[in-house]
């Protein structure tokens, strides 16, 4: 701010500060200040270049020892194995490219937040200026449509109503006026400031620019935006941390077989080092970042059905593990329409309901239907008439032009059954004023001339003499506390009078006292349909939800009951957020479920506060003032249909039905993409531990490698890849969404799964080596012997492709032997491809193969069936012990 706390000062105190005046700056200071305080615009940080992308990709471990090897493979003139290697280097160097290739955008979204031109008054009169050239002191005029092009402290206003639901997230605009307001209130009550990206809804005023470009509050968030450490992904860590210590193991276990080989078995360095590129490539599991990729796309393809746009692909699995949900009350748990849902008059309590601002529903009165009737009639012919906004039919539904509220107002009065024509034509009016706080037309009705009002129940019920239909009297306190018990509901009231009249104008005098009193109506925005669902399966699925919203405390828990969060909600608000320490902040949001009148500061600390107490949190919302919280999340979600665009640049999943019912469907899908990533991975390791096992056992007996490098890069990246990419379309569990969210820090790899993992290597091991020993003691050549080894190694695959599929489960049963389209489709790609390398004379002379006879052939099926019935037998074993296991915790 260039003025501290301009809206706790005076308008004339804050001209009188920034040297101006309600006639402008004229040209000359203008460009004093512009050169002293810059653009209206906001700075942008600076950007990773394509190459410097590039070059990231480079910083992994196994990535610089693969070229390593491939250049010293090279230089030993082995030429094929150097291109082979480089193609897998390249092959996962684009890949991780194409992934990180997400830019930064939510800065350029906060930069089109700012409008592109603005009425301004300079040297006396009103000029049209580009909004970057506004300076300090300038005074711009505001009407109904325009885009604040700065903060502003107000001098002067007509009506005016700006909507900051971008900011703060309350889905009705504020109505200004220009009085100073405390010093230390939040930003939505401000009243007398109107800040730079919000829009004015309706009415006119004069107000100083006080802060430009960073210094607004819009440019506050940017900066925040730009400091905001975006956390890596539960998945991307633990994937790092299993290829960290995988390479560092395989590493020093090359080194040590390469010193075997060199001194203990005399070999030439030559041989030594192929055989220890064998080893390294026998180990690494290549095709895994292609296959994680492939399964995150999978999952992406399937979210995308389901109208949730996932921008970054580990995001997908995160969304799956998280264990609270902060999310937005304006337009996530709620539609940001505002809509009448309860009326109060005289006769009796009415339940309005109806989709949208579609001026058609129904009127009940407990669980009974009712026509409107007459008093009825006369409070919606007054929410009718007293109105400033227009609905209109879009083909996508009904739309409101002018104040949300007022366009409540209007579908009150069709589902009231009221219609424009009978109310009559309007003589004169008043416009809303806030030091009377109320709006008057005068309108000439089949009844006779009326002066109808609506406005704050305080100042309605002070006027009323009288209540139609009720000629005992008037209880004056009764209706108050009807009011205040409509309110405590979370919804805003309003109340509505008429009064007969005469004269031709209409005037302030006119209605002070003598009015008839009509009756209330509540107006909130209501909660979406499936939200409460929504919110109830996510705590079955052991997900904690909370409501972090700018609006009102009274609005945010009367939400907070409707959608299920309990009905004794605590709730705090961010100035009692202010009051609290680090300990007692992190304590506060780990039981509260409710924060109201939140900043975007507030949002960001507790998502962090969360965050450090081990929870991983997803963080939806819909404006700019969610960006920050979006960005720090786990997993940020923002709205795409009525969402600004800084919040969706900002997130990882855009939902493009801004329905929060469609986070639970994410949860779902991120759940089965984390549990058929377990299956992928304890896929393929086994098959690379088997592989090096074979080598290892060769070297260290001075026989024969059973397979050559080459042979191995193939199954690697091809049978091996085309195998697990079937797991990735596995179906999720009938149970998924009745189990707790995994722990933050829990390993991808259980004790389960290393056991299984080191068990398979060993069976893997066996068959490859122990074919490869038997076809020689058969009779055949070192080529044809590889061959079978190699054909034993994927037959072996296929069968235990059926046994990963069930962690404890059968695969001997007919759901299991049959598979999905996608295991069926990969086996007979893999059966193919294997012909080719078996039986294609081009590909025998490249991998060094030999075409088999058909009981060489069934001799390497066999591998694979011994496989499937040993891991059979250990899941036998396994089912049977937990059984044990459980019956004894039972007793």
């Amino acid at each position: 701010m260039i003025i501290e706390k301009s809206w706790a000062k005076s308008a004339d105190d804050v001209l009188a500060a920034l040297a101006a005046s309600p006639g402008g700056l004229d040209r000359n200071e203008v460009g004093a200040r512009l050169e002293r305080h810059g653009y209206n615009r906001l700075p942008e940080a600076p950007r990773p270049g394509f190459l410097a992308r590039l070059l990231r990709q480079f910083r992994n471990l196994m990535i610089l020892i693969l070229i390593a090897a491939a250049a010293i493979t090279g230089g030993l003139g082995h030429y094929l194995d150097m291109v082979v290697i480089l193609a897998v280097v390249a092959v996962n160097t684009v890949i991780g490219f194409v992934q990180e290739g997400r830019a930064e955008r939510a800065i350029d979204a906060l930069h089109q937040m700012l409008a592109a031109r603005a009425a301004v008054v300079r040297d006396g009169s009103r000029h049209s200026v580009k909004a970057e050239e506004i300076v300090p002191g300038d005074v711009v005029l505001l009407e109904a449509g325009d885009k604040v092009s700065a903060d502003l402290r107000l001098f002067e206003v007509a009506g005016l109503t700006i909507d900051e639901s971008i900011l703060t997230g309350e889905s009705v605009p504020v109505r200004k006026q220009t009085v100073e307001v405390d010093g230390l209130c939040p930003v939505g009550d401000r009243f007398n400031m109107a800040f730079s990206g919000t829009m004015v809804a309706q009415g006119t005023a004069r107000g100083v620019v006080v802060a430009t470009g960073q210094h607004t509050e819009i440019g506050r968030i940017s900066g925040m935006m730009q400091t905001v450490e975006q956390l890596s992904t539960p998945l991307v860590r633990e994937m790092d941390r299993i290829a960290r210590v995988l390479t560092i193991v395989v590493v020093a276990v090359a080194a040590l077989m390469l010193l075997f080989t060199l001194h203990v078995r005399a070999m030439p360095f030559d041989e030594a080092f192929m055989i220890v590129v064998g080893l390294f490539v026998a180990a690494i599991p290549e095709g895994l970042p292609a296959i994680l990729t492939v399964t995150l796309a999978i999952g992406v393809q399937t979210m995308a059905r389901r109208n949730a746009i996932v921008r970054r692909l580990p995001a997908i699995e995160t969304i799956g593990s998280v264990s609270t949900i902060c999310t937005d009350k304006t337009g996530t748990l709620t539609r940001n329409e505002m809509a009448a849902t309860s009326v109060v008059t005289p006769a009796g309590t009415y339940v309005i309901e109806g989709r949208g601002y579609a001026p058609q529903g129904t009127v009940r009165v407990g669980e009974r239907i009712v026509e409107p009737g007459a008093d009825l009639a006369a409070l919606g012919r007054a929410a009718l008439v007293c109105n400033g906004a227009a609905l209109k039919k879009a083909p996508d539904g009904w739309r409101v032009e002018g104040d949300p509220m007022e366009g409540a107002l209007l579908t009150l009065a069709g589902r009231l059954d009221v219609r424009r024509d009978e109310a009559g034509p309007i003589l004169a009016a008043i416009p809303f004023d806030a030091a009377y706080r109320y709006m008057a037309v005068l309108c000439d009705t089949r009844e006779g001339r009326l002066a109808v009002v609506k406005g704050a129940p305080e100042q309605i019920l002070e006027r009323c003499a009288g209540a139609v239909g009720a000629p005992e009297g008037f209880d004056r306190q009764a209706w108050h506390e009807v009011a205040n018990e409509i309110a405590e509901g979370g919804q805003r009231v309003l109340a509505f009078a008429q009064k007969p009249v005469s004269q031709d104008g209409l005037d302030h005098a006119d209605l002070d006292e003598g009015l008839v009193f009509l009756g209330l109506a509540g107006l909130i925005d209501p909660p979406r349909d499936e939200a409460k669902h929504a919110v109830a399966e996510c705590r079955t699925a052991g997900i904690a939800v909370k409501m972090i919203t700018g609006d009102h405390q009274g609005t945010a828990v009367a939400i907070g009951r409707q959608i299920g969060l309990g009905q004794d909600i605590e709730v705090l608000t961010g100035i009692e957020l202010d009051r609290l320490d680090d300990r007692a902040f992190r304590r506060a949001a780990a039981r509260t479920a409710v924060f109201a009148r939140a900043s975007p500061e507030h949002k960001l600390r507790l998502v962090k506060a969360l965050q450090a107490d081990g929870a991983v949190v997803a963080m939806t919302g819909d404006g700019v003032n969610d960006a920050p919280a979006l960005k720090r999340a786990d997993a940020g979600i923002a709205m795409g249909r009525n969402g600004s665009q800084a919040a969706r640049e900002a997130a990882d999943i855009v939902l493009a039905d801004d329905n929060f019912a469609s986070i639970v469907e994410a949860v779902r899908q991120g759940r089965t993409v984390y549990t058929n990533l377990k299956k992928v991975i304890t896929f393929m390791l086994p098959v690379n531990g088997g592989e090096s096992a074979s080598l290892m056992i060769a070297v260290l007996m001075g026989l024969a490698l059973p397979i050559t490098p080459l042979q191995i890069l193939w199954v690697n990246m091809i049978s091996s890849v085309v195998l697990a990419i079937a797991l990735a379309f596995e179906k999720p569990e009938a149970s998924i969404m009745r189990q707790p969210p995994r722990q933050a820090g829990a390993a991808i790899i259980s004790r389960l799964i290393l056991w299984r993992i080191v068990l398979v290597s060993a069976l893997f091991a066996i068959g490859i080596f122990g074919q490869f020993e038997l076809a020689q003691w058969q009779g055949a050549d070192l080529d044809t012997a590889r061959t079978m080894a190699l054909n034993t190694l994927v037959a072996m695959e296929i069968f235990y492709l059926f046994s990963v599929r069930y962690r404890l489960g059968s695969s001997v049963t007919w759901q299991g032997v049959r598979g999905t389209t996608s295991v069926m489709v990969a086996m007979a790609l893999v059966l193919v491809l294997q012909f080719i390398v078996t039986y294609v004379p081009v590909m025998n002379a490249l991998f060094e193969t030999r075409p088999l006879d058909l009981l060489q052939l069934t001799q390497c099926a066999a591998g694979g069936v011994a496989l499937l019935i040993v891991l059979e037998i250990d899941k036998a074993l396994a089912r049977s012990w937990r059984s044990t296991a459980a019956r004894e915790a039972r007793a």
